[in-house]
């Protein structure tokens, strides 16, 4: 956390950091609420943290690895997107939300149930924040971003493969692996006003993965 908070101000940027457990109510609303406290509004929600279930079929996925996953994928971007709305609706300027999901979220077997469930959910909420608060000329906008394979802390430290997963996930054939200055470019755009008219819009960013 430190040392990306370094190489921001190092670049010339302006950051602070929190340590947040997504998974926890509280911890996303100080998280909100330092945000306010330090900048004075709130513009972007980015809705990134996000934990693997190493592709834990059904019968495979325990209450705890079930929870786990929901709390951190699901949860944690429904709470922080419940918070920031409150923001958004009393500010003139509106707010943008850009939520991380995954290709795992309109297909079925890049992702173990839990990790899969969570996705496909995330989807569907920006959805319905899309629908729900975009009615008033876009001054809230949400959108989605569906990464493929992407190199992070979590794709590099995937082992301990559910084998029925690994066995149909080694059936999709090859990919090509994106960086994650891919998906922060994507973010970007649809955080700046170059994207005002795009709402409740899936980003599909993977390679060309699915499209094989």
């Amino acid at each position: 956390m430190n040392e990306t908070l370094d190489e921001i101000k190092a670049a010339g940027g302006i950051a602070v950091a929190i340590k947040t457990d997504v998974s926890k109510e509280a911890d996303v609303e100080a998280m909100i609420q330092k945000a306010l406290d330090k900048y004075g509004k709130l513009d972007i929600l980015a809705n990134i943290a996000g934990i693997f279930d190493n592709m834990a079929s059904v019968e495979n996925t325990s209450n705890e690895l079930f929870e786990r996953v929901m709390g951190v994928n699901l949860n944690g971007q429904f709470y922080a997107t419940r918070a920031a709305i409150k923001v958004f609706k009393e500010q003139e300027t509106g707010g943008t939300i850009v939520n991380v999901a995954s290709i795992a979220g309109y297909l079925g077997a890049r992702g173990g149930a839990a990790y899969t469930m969570s996705k496909h959910a995330v989807i569907g909420l920006t959805k319905n924040i899309a629908a729900f608060y975009g009615r008033e000329n876009g001054k809230i906008r949400a959108n989605v971003i569906a990464p493929g394979s992407i190199a992070t802390g979590m794709t590099a430290n995937l082992g301990n493969l559910d084998p029925l997963g690994a066995e149909t996930f080694g059936d999709l054939g090859p990919f090509n692996g994106g960086q994650a200055e891919d998906i922060a470019a994507t973010a970007l755009f649809l955080a700046s006003d170059e994207s005002k008219f795009i709402n409740g819009d899936v980003i599909t960013v993977d390679g060309a993965w699915t499209a094989r």
